[in-house]
């Protein structure tokens, strides 16, 4: 995936828990599966969550990512970056202090980001729901 410029982030504590929730929702909204939340806030400059889910085939993908984008610029005022949107395979959306990544599952599996980025406590991906896991 090609490096864009991230966008800026947030010092109010509130408002990024406010752009998690949301985002927690709409992918719950749109039937997302094995949504995790991975904490970053601590172990990681780039975001202070990371969410992962899958989409059951990559025009699930695409839409969720779509939708994803257009509720965060209408309700938190910040334009996220996105990445993949044309293939669906792998969707990155970078909201500043959440970086979202929406996967086909086949794609979730090979790619492995839970375990990559799981500092040892990220919880597993819950199968078959689509209720997210926050932390």
């Amino acid at each position: 995936m090609a490096t864009t410029p991230s966008v800026p982030r947030s010092t109010d504590a509130q408002e990024v828990e406010a752009l998690h929730r949301l985002i927690l929702e709409s992918l719950d909204d749109d039937q997302a599966v094995e949504t995790v939340t991975i904490p970053l806030a601590g172990k990681s400059t780039i975001a202070d969550h990371m969410v992962i889910a899958s989409g059951r085939s990559t025009r699930q993908v695409a839409s969720m990512a779509a939708k994803l984008a257009e509720k965060i610029k209408a309700e938190m005022g910040r334009s996220p970056r996105i990445e993949g949107l044309p293939t669906a395979d792998w969707v990155l959306i970078d909201a500043g202090d959440v970086i979202v990544h929406l996967f086909r599952p086949e794609v979730r599996s090979f790619y492995n980001l839970e375990r990559m980025w799981s500092f040892g406590d990220a919880p597993a991906p819950t199968a078959g729901t689509g209720s997210p896991t926050a932390n």
